[in-house]
């Protein structure tokens, strides 16, 4: 199977597995889901055999995930308020902890990500805002079936992922590419773990909501 004329989005989203090889070749998979895979591989001048192969072991061993293309919008809605919404507030909040720890215990090593754990606080806080928008407002006027009324919170709420994604490459710089070195502690490599983890959802969860949730209701 090839995956070049594939959307990355639905690549991340129906291939388990997946998410970490996009990862591993930054490819963002949100803002750039509605893009066929060959098409971002050029863009960035990607190895395209390398990426296929990874892709295509993935696909030998595991079954397809959902289509949530296939779902209704209420399904759809309750997948992104239990996987997305609840996991990322706790998230965040081991994150932020495993971060204060990090910088406390190396704050003299050259790569200790200085700053990180402030700026997980910025993110907590409006990402908590930007789902509790969600949340009151949104989603409950999408699940009544009002799309028509949604263009306006839709064009906001996407603004707002758009400063999300920013937000990520922060993460980016602050902490080598989410690299680590081979002396790490073990606090630091599962604060990067679970960095790499939110990363990939963050994705996924906002690409979920452009391209499949928003998309819907703006057709109405």
């Amino acid at each position: 199977m090839t995956y070049l004329n594939w959307p990355v989005g639905r690549i991340a989203t129906q291939l388990p597995g997946a998410t970490a090889v996009l990862f591993q070749h930054r490819i963002n998979f949100c803002c750039l889901g509605h893009k066929l895979l060959d098409e971002v591989i050029e863009q960035q001048g990607l190895d395209e055999s390398t990426i296929l192969s990874a892709l295509e072991n993935l696909s030998s061993s595991k079954e397809p995930q959902i289509d949530w293309q296939e779902k209704d919008s209420a399904q759809l809605i309750e997948h992104l308020l239990t996987r997305y919404h609840e996991v990322h507030r706790k998230q965040l909040s081991e994150l932020i902890r495993l971060a204060k720890r990090v910088e406390t215990v190396h704050q003299e090593h050259p790569l200790c990500p200085r700053g990180l754990a402030d700026f997980l606080q910025e993110m907590k806080l409006d990402l908590e805002q930007h789902m509790q928008k969600e949340e009151m407002v949104l989603f409950p006027m999408l699940s009544a079936d009002f799309a028509p009324m949604a263009g306006g919170p839709i064009h906001v709420m996407k603004m707002e992922h758009e400063q999300h994604m920013k937000d990520i490459e922060t993460l980016y710089r602050l902490t080598n590419d989410v690299s680590l070195h081979e002396s790490a502690c073990n606090t630091w490599r599962a604060l990067y773990l679970g960095l790499r983890e939110f990363i990939s959802d963050i994705n996924i969860h906002i690409h979920l909501e452009n391209d499949i949730l928003f998309a819907r209701a703006s057709k109405h």
